[in-house]
């Protein structure tokens, strides 16, 4: 099989797919380096295929889901950041991003997808057993989300309580 026909499938597979697949999954799947996959992930990014990377895989990003997306601007500490998914999730919406903009490296941001509280703890969960730092730590734990929630009620609960929680700086 050459590349081609790779990438072909690999869209097939994310296209098929609910939930993220790993670069070691599709790499023993098509008998290549989880490299080669990642080389392979560029590709199709550039030649315009929406995947996004996430911390459990990659998965083709459905912006057509009917859902809206807001950006919020956060701040709290380590302890907030269960407080602040749970909120979000809790209320209808999911996570997508983080962002936090750099003094001198202008916007770093990494792909979330916190859908659950599963996730949520999952994620604290990683962090915790891996000592890596979040972003949020760069910026004093100022960071900006982007959420995608189904209605604008949803957004509204979403933000009143992050308000009440004192985690929301602006929406």
């Amino acid at each position: 099989m050459n590349g081609e026909e790779r990438r072909k499938q690999i869209l097939a597979l994310l296209n098929e797919a609910n939930e993220p697949i790993t670069a070691t999954s599709l790499a023993k799947k098509h008998s290549v380096t989880r490299q080669i996959i990642v080389a392979d992930i560029a590709l199709l990014r550039a030649s315009g295929a929406k995947i996004r990377s996430e911390h459990k895989g990659y998965i083709l990003d459905n912006e057509n889901s009917g859902e809206l997306r807001y950006k919020i601007v956060c701040q709290h500490s380590k302890e907030g950041v269960c407080d602040e998914f749970y909120t979000i999730v809790d209320n209808g919406g999911r996570v997508l991003d983080v962002m936090v903009e750099h003094t001198i490296y202008g916007t770093i941001s990494a792909e979330l997808n916190i859908t659950s509280r599963y996730d949520a703890d999952e994620f604290v969960e990683s962090v915790s057993k891996t000592g890596a730092s979040q972003l949020a730590d760069l910026t004093g734990g100022i960071h900006i989300h982007t959420i995608a929630v189904k209605s604008e009620e949803a957004f509204n609960r979403i933000a009143k309580g992050l308000k009440e929680l004192g985690i929301l700086i602006e929406k």
